[in-house]
């Protein structure tokens, strides 16, 4: 799929970024930056990105690559081979970002560190994502997202009270260190436009995961106040919470403000509701935050999702089912803002992906086309940016240096394993 002759480019076009990325928060930072327009670069090892054998498969495409890898250049070099580390480097001179997530000292040990990579191009910015940053005694631990938010203290608060800490169903942490990562490369090249200087940015998933607690830390440093796991409601404010509708679909109702919840009371037919004692300010609400929903829940409880929301949203009484990926599908909202995107793919036909994320006036983001299949650029993008003639690149490719295509699904273990 490729932009209308109409389309105004989009704001990082012109810029370069070289993806040396594994799984989820490196390459959905990378992705935000081809999202607007960059070129970016995605280099995988032989075996392809890990994150290809993640979820599930269409006709031996992984839809987590088409998703994840969109608006990409897909390379194969083994940066171990002979002659990957010089392929890297040259790819390096003709670039403004590098991306990487392998675990710190990795790339020093590989000659690729930000001294190589920046020698013949001192305007490089290197942006570097690892689980507990560049520095600090846990430097050299393995930190997945999930890891990292158990270390960041986000884990410990997610779930009900009285069961174990439970996972979101969606990697939270790495796509909050994409964007962290990614704002911090803005900034980078902001300054670069300044002073032509490049630098290091350091973005640590535990960090980000951490950076959530925001209002949390005060608390404890001045009250001693351990937060815990409260389920679906939301601390210290009420009503805030799912409630089960007669037709077993769920139905988040956030009254929150004292004007709010004076609405929500007329739409419910309880007016008496706002002047019971137990009911009337915020704070005594939440210190009989159990009476109050079991009262919301009764009327919930008596009436389909779709009449709640009706009648709350008419009382502008902010509401919603819990929608699932079915209901998604079929929401003229959604649609209206292009957050459902049909892209044409080589071997699929068509897939439908999530849209861009922000909307720009001016130069907005485009889906350009799917992810595509690991390799497939391989030798465009060494012809065309350091100008490799087809000889030197069946040699390189003899040699295992590059190539062009992955191991298929059956032979994808035992290649990733080598």
């Amino acid at each position: 799929m490729s932009p209308s002759p109409s389309s105004p480019p989009g704001p990082l076009t012109g810029y370069r970024v070289l993806e040396l990325c594994t799984t989820i928060a490196g390459p959905a930072c990378t992705r935000l930056f081809a999202d607007f327009g960059a070129e970016v670069i995605k280099v995988e090892p032989p075996a392809g990105d890990p994150a290809r054998a993640l979820g599930f498969s269409d006709d031996g495409v992984s839809l987590t690559g088409v998703a994840l890898m969109r608006n990409k250049r897909a390379v194969i070099i083994d940066i171990k081979a002979p002659g990957g580390r010089d392929l890297i480097l040259a790819l390096a001179t003709k670039c403004d970002i590098v991306v990487e997530n392998f675990r710190p000292g990795t790339l020093e040990r590989l000659g690729l560190g930000y001294e190589e990579l920046s020698r013949h191009n001192p305007g490089l910015i290197l942006t570097r994502i690892s689980g507990y940053g560049q520095t600090g005694p846990d430097r050299l631990k393995a930190g997945y997202g999930a890891v990292c938010e158990a270390f960041g203290g986000i884990r410990h608060l997610t779930g009900d009270p009285d069961r174990p800490p439970a996972r979101v169903a969606v990697p939270v942490t790495d796509y909050v260190s994409a964007l962290y990562a990614a704002f911090g490369t803005m900034m980078a090249l902001l300054e670069k436009q300044r002073s032509g200087r490049g630098q290091v940015v350091d973005a640590a998933l535990y960090e980000a995961a951490f950076s959530m607690m925001e209002t949390a830390v005060p608390t404890y440093d001045r009250l001693k106040l351990v937060p815990n796991r409260l389920g679906t409601r939301l601390p210290a404010m009420a009503p805030n919470n799912l409630y089960l509708a007669k037709d077993g679909s769920y139905v988040l109702i956030a009254a929150n403000s004292q004007k709010v919840y004076q609405r929500l009371c007329a739409a419910m037919e309880r007016a008496d509701l706002i002047d019971d004692p137990r009911f009337a300010t915020i704070r005594s609400r939440w210190e009989h935050v159990d009476a109050l929903d079991d009262l919301i829940g009764e009327w919930v409880g008596k009436r389909m999702a779709a009449d709640i929301e009706n009648t709350l949203e008419a009382a502008n009484v902010p509401v919603s089912r819990v929608l699932t990926l079915p209901d998604i599908f079929a929401n003229a909202h959604y649609r209206a803002r292009d957050m459902l995107v049909s892209v044409a793919h080589e071997r699929l036909g068509s897939v439908v992906l999530p849209g861009i994320v922000p909307k720009l006036s001016a130069t907005p983001g485009q889906v350009r086309w799917a992810g595509p299949e690991a390799g497939r650029d391989t030798r465009s993008v060494l012809r065309d940016l350091l100008d490799l003639d087809a000889a030197t690149l069946d040699a390189l490719q003899a040699s295992g240096t590059i190539a062009n295509h992955a191991p298929t699904d059956s032979t994808w273990n035992a290649a990733a394993s080598r």
